[in-house]
This record gives structure tokens, C-alpha cells and sequence, in this order.
């Protein structure tokens, strides 16, 4: 693996065809995009600035999903009683998908659709988002690493060792639920204890590896945490569709020999 850039900044790209391509973790800040087909095309990912034919797109973005989910405008509360109704909030929504993963058989939390992450992987990567913004950001925790936590695509492993984490681990639902629940405790607590002036508070995160790093107010580490835990329930929720039409089509396949009638 090499850190050398396919294409260096500045550099003029003519003609190149990604149509059917999957393009993960894919990094265009700053590209310029002209004469483009984007006929079909699907993106999702941070889309701050983001113009196309001249008009911005995340207003627009963001005012139909507020339409679509009104609940997400508590994502962005700005007061401690707000902040704790969102985060009750999600945790009904995980209640409710977590209820409906584990009626499926066992190895389908496992499972990735689209080789995007598994819903233990989801669930994994929660566990790391809630360590670097609540245990490293907020209250500035020297080692908050927990071992199962998944990072962002891309990391290396020389650095997931360095803060702890065990990129070799595979717990399944039953064995990552407990750690889970610990976290969304962990923000249950420290949003009871914190108050409206606390939110202001600038804080600076340890000078060991990890993630973030620098000052961020308490108020943008609760959001960004309650951006994490929304989005990724999102996108949970829509392979859990998925994998519940395929183990009904197990379930009812009569090659398989299961409940269908001969």
C-alpha cells in the first residue's frame, strides 16, 4: 500500500469513465466536476459547499430530509433538556432495529449488503464514535479505546494497535450488544449531568493518538455523536430491509424444504 495520489492536486483528469463503479471513502474535496454525467448516479457522504450548475445542494438536502424525518431537527438542539429528549429519541429507534435483528437467524448481522458494513459493524463503529466524542472529546479520557471498536474506512492498522483497538476480533450480535448498551449509557449519564453553560465549554482533546484532536465545544461532540448514531441507523435500517426479504425467501423456499407447501 502506497500513499503516492493516483491523480496530484492540480492535475486535469479528461474522460475518465467510473459509470458502474462503487466508489467507498472516496475523497473529491475541492474537485471540479465539468461537463459531467451524473445520470443515475446514487452519492452519499458530507456534502458541505457541494454546487452543482451553480446552486448549493445541502440546504436543499437537508430541508427535504427534515420533511421527510421531522425528527431529526433534535439532532440539532442547542439546550441539555432538547439534547436529552434526541438521544432518547435514538435510543427507540436502535431499540426497535435491534428488536428486528435479532429475530433473524444468527449469522445475518453479519452479513454486508453492498459491501457496505454488517450490522455488527455498524454497531462496532458506534462503540468507537462514542469513544472519541464523549470519552476522548468530552471528558478527555487518556485511553478510551475499546477493543471492539471499528474505526473509519481507511485507517490503518499500525494505528488502530497504537490506541487499542483489535482490527482481528469478529464478535457477533449477542457478544457486541453488551458493550454496546455500556456506551449508550455512558451518553444517557453525561447528558443528565451536563448542563446548558457546560454545552459552551471549549475543551482540548489528550495529546496521545486518537481521534479527534485539538478544541471543540461540548456542544459540537453531541452533535456530532447524535449525527453518528442517526446516520447509521439510516443506513441499518436499509440492508435490515434487505436481509429480512432474504431470510423470508429462505424460510418459505421449498427447494430449501422449509415452511412451504409441496
Amino acid at each position: 500500500m502506497t500513499d503516492e495520489r493516483l491523480y496530484p492536486v492540480g492535475s486535469r483528469v479528461d474522460d475518465l469513465d467510473v459509470s458502474g463503479v462503487h466508489l467507498h471513502g472516496a475523497n473529491f474535496e475541492g474537485a471540479k466536476l465539468t461537463d459531467t454525467y451524473l445520470l443515475g448516479a446514487d452519492i452519499s457522504g458530507d456534502i458541505e459547499g457541494l454546487r452543482v450548475n451553480g446552486i448549493e445542494i445541502e440546504p436543499l438536502v437537508q430541508a427535504e430530509l427534515d420533511r421527510r424525518f421531522p425528527v431529526r431537527i433534535k439532532l440539532r438542539a442547542t439546550d441539555i433538556a432538547d439534547l436529552r429528549d434526541a438521544w432518547s429519541m435514538l435510543e427507540g429507534l436502535w431499540a426497535g432495529t435491534i428488536d428486528r435483528a435479532s429475530r433473524l437467524p444468527e449469522s445475518f448481522p453479519l452479513q454486508r449488503v453492498d459491501r457496505e458494513w454488517s450490522l455488527v459493524e455498524t454497531l462496532r463503529h458506534l462503540i468507537f464514535a462514542t469513544d472519541c466524542w464523549l470519552h476522548r472529546a468530552i471528558h478527555l479520557t487518556t485511553h478510551p479505546y475499546h477493543p471492539w471498536g471499528l474505526s473509519w474506512s481507511g485507517v490503518g492498522s499500525d494505528w488502530a494497535k497504537e490506541v487499542g483497538i483489535d482490527m482481528s476480533v469478529t464478535p457477533d450480535l449477542a457478544e457486541v450488544l453488551p458493550v454496546r448498551l455500556q456506551h449508550q449509557q455512558a451518553v444517557r449519564a453525561t447528558l443528565e449531568s451536563l448542563s446548558d453553560r457546560e454545552l459552551a465549554e471549549v475543551r482540548t482533546a489528550p495529546g496521545e493518538p486518537g481521534h479527534p484532536n485539538g478544541e471543540h465545544s461540548v456542544l459540537h461532540c453531541v452533535h456530532v455523536l447524535l449525527n453518528e448514531e442517526w446516520e447509521h441507523h439510516r443506513y441499518a435500517v436499509r440492508d435490515l430491509d434487505l436481509l429480512e426479504r432474504r431470510a423470508n425467501s429462505i424460510r418459505t423456499d421449498p427447494v430449501i424444504g422449509d415452511t412451504a407447501s409441496p
